[in-house]
């Protein structure tokens, strides 16, 4: 019996960062596959600006030197780098307390080590590429259900109050996990509350950051300060991220920017001299969320929705970066033997390559948190002997930076010109 035509091949659920990345790697890679985005916000080409235009408060993403490469595959970073401030060196600290180290980019025969792309700029970037390819779209529209059928997934999509459905051989879920879509379709999570918020806010200081990014451990809680601002000349503006309890968060809000600004001093210290501006502050719990089986027949989860981390290294979208990659290679494969990409074997050999990677990432940002964040005596000097170690240690430095540039794990091949060769996850 001949399966009935479906509507499209795959269906992406969200448009931001990951399910846009996803698109244009499958329009580069897989052209054969018919691609339909559903998103909640309207998306039209004639909203596109001409040019960009940075606002002090945009919100920023640190870009790992290993998704430069991936960006690079897709074609996107030419653009992309226009507005991308490099992030050449890397200090880490302990508040009050002797050890540190540090990261050189030239240590490691590269120009950066990452770099920090302001999250509006990466998605027009994103959209000005898609616009160039087949890929259709939903929008505003959101993908409210989805119920298994032969050869894939029915899945239900609301759009201007009214429910249609598309059929698919595939439905990917790039929503952040925040709409409920992964709980509905029945993904079981685990989630670890770290009983700490994260504040977000640009800040500028009367020093410049000289393209340093900061990892700051403080008894109440990890602070990162990353360059942002022009990737072309050091400027005195960071994108801060500052954890924070839920009563010293609430303290901080109460407070005048110039308040903030002592306050943060005093946590921070003067390695970038007086804060001398704060902008918008947003905030957000943090916790650690992961689903142990992000796949079955006919769905998978990619990107936040598949695990949220701790900000404090900045491996969420990078390492949600590899993971799309990792789906594309498999969905090339899939194609080239005549297989459904919602096909179990597909998704699960997905799953099982990514796997290894968000554990030892998931690992590495956890166990920070959990090191750094005892204030007992004997831990902290064991702290400061592991930061002095890690610095006067080359093998120990080297597997330190491998995981803050993103080139730790299997290298993944996205170029449709080069052979998809399967390679086992290691650190070398």
């Amino acid at each position: 019996m001949t399966e009935p035509r479906m509507d499209t091949d795959l269906i992406i659920a969200g448009g931001g960062l990951a399910g846009a990345t996803l698109a244009l790697a499958l329009a580069r890679v897989v052209p054969e596959l018919r691609v339909t985005v559903v998103e909640s916000f309207p998306l039209s080409p004639d909203a596109l600006p001409d040019d960009y235009q940075p606002s002090y408060d945009a919100r920023s993403t640190a870009l790992a030197w290993g998704s430069r490469l991936i960006f690079e595959e897709l074609g996107l970073w030419a653009a992309l780098s226009e507005h991308a401030t490099p992030i050449r060196n890397i200090h880490v600290s302990d508040r009050g307390r002797f050890g540190a180290t540090r990261l050189d980019a030239a240590d490691h025969g590269q120009p950066a080590l990452g770099y920090v792309a302001d999250n509006r700029w990466m998605g027009l970037c994103l959209m000005r590429s898609l616009l160039e390819t087949p890929v259709s779209w939903q929008a505003p529209a959101e993908v409210v259900g989805m119920t298994p059928i032969v050869g894939g997934v029915k899945v239900s999509i609301r759009k201007e109050g009214e429910e249609q459905t598309l059929t698919g051989q595939c439905l990917v879920v790039a929503d952040g996990g925040r709409s409920g879509l992964r709980e509905q379709l029945g993904f079981v999570t685990r989630t670890e509350d770290y009983g700490q918020n994260a504040l977000i806010a640009n800040v500028s200081t009367s020093d410049s950051h000289g393209y340093t990014a900061f990892e700051r451990f403080t008894d109440s809680g990890p602070m990162a300060l990353l360059p942002h601002g022009s990737p072309v000349r050091a400027e005195n503006q960071s994108a801060l991220v500052w954890t924070l309890t839920d009563s010293a968060l609430e303290h901080i809000l109460s407070l005048s920017d110039d308040e903030k600004c002592r306050q943060l001093q005093e946590r921070f210290g003067w390695r970038l001299g007086r804060f001398t501006r704060i902008g918008q502050c947003n905030h957000y719990p943090l916790k650690l969320v992961t689903v142990d089986e992000a796949v079955r027949p006919g769905v998978a989860l990619v990107g936040n929705a598949a695990h949220a981390l701790h900000p404090v290294a900045g491996q969420g979208f990078n390492l949600a970066l590899r993971g799309l990659v990792t789906l594309v290679e498999q969905f090339r494969k899939a194609v080239d033997a005549g297989v459904s990409i919602g096909d179990l074997s597909v998704l699960g050999e997905y799953q099982r390559l990514h796997r290894q990677d968000w554990q030892q990432t998931v690992q590495f940002s956890d166990s920070l948190i959990r090191v750094f964040g005892q204030s007992l005596p004997p831990l902290a000097a064991a702290r400061d002997a592991g930061l002095v170690g890690l610095d006067l240690v080359p093998g120990a430095k080297r597997w330190f930076a491998r995981k803050a540039m993103g080139t730790g794990g299997r290298k993944p091949v996205i170029s449709a010109a080069e052979s998809l060769q399967e390679s086992e996850h290691h650190d070398r």
